[in-house]
């Protein structure tokens, strides 16, 4: 009895480990999928100007206007400085694990591409002038 239990363990500790590599894999190409999501908004919004298109025709941005995007601009109004995606994670008391830190970081980049908060150096975000005033 104790032999199969301890086989079983075996098998479930390889399974979860197999699943933690596939979320990890998973989770990079989420972060790549929604940067070029960003990008491919940035293009399109250069693209109007360029043509004279009126941007009113594009749609509303709903994710920004979401409550988890709206609480963001608030932790940095507390602050002096730059902040990491953890210490905003910190400071809306959500979770710091990898995990919840690159969902934190997509976010942050999204506002970035919307002007809201600027990224002064690679990983260091800032609200903008405009914002902020």
């Amino acid at each position: 009895m104790l032999d199969l239990m301890a086989e079983r363990e075996t098998a479930a500790t390889t399974a979860a480990e197999e699943l933690r590599e596939q979320i990890a894999k998973l989770s990079v190409e989420l972060a790549l999928a929604e940067t070029e999501l960003v990008d491919l908004a940035i293009t399109r919004k250069t693209l109007m100007r360029l043509t004279g298109q009126a941007e009113a025709t594009t749609p509303a941005d709903a994710t920004i206007a979401s409550t988890p995007y709206q609480q963001i601009p608030a932790a940095f109004a507390t602050t002096v400085g730059g902040m990491r995606a953890k210490d905003v994670c910190r400071a809306l008391d959500v979770g710091v694990t990898p995990k919840d830190t690159e969902g934190m970081r997509a976010k942050l980049k999204r506002l970035v591409a919307r002007q809201i908060l600027v990224e002064t150096e690679p990983g260091l975000f800032t609200i903008t002038a405009t914002t902020s005033a």
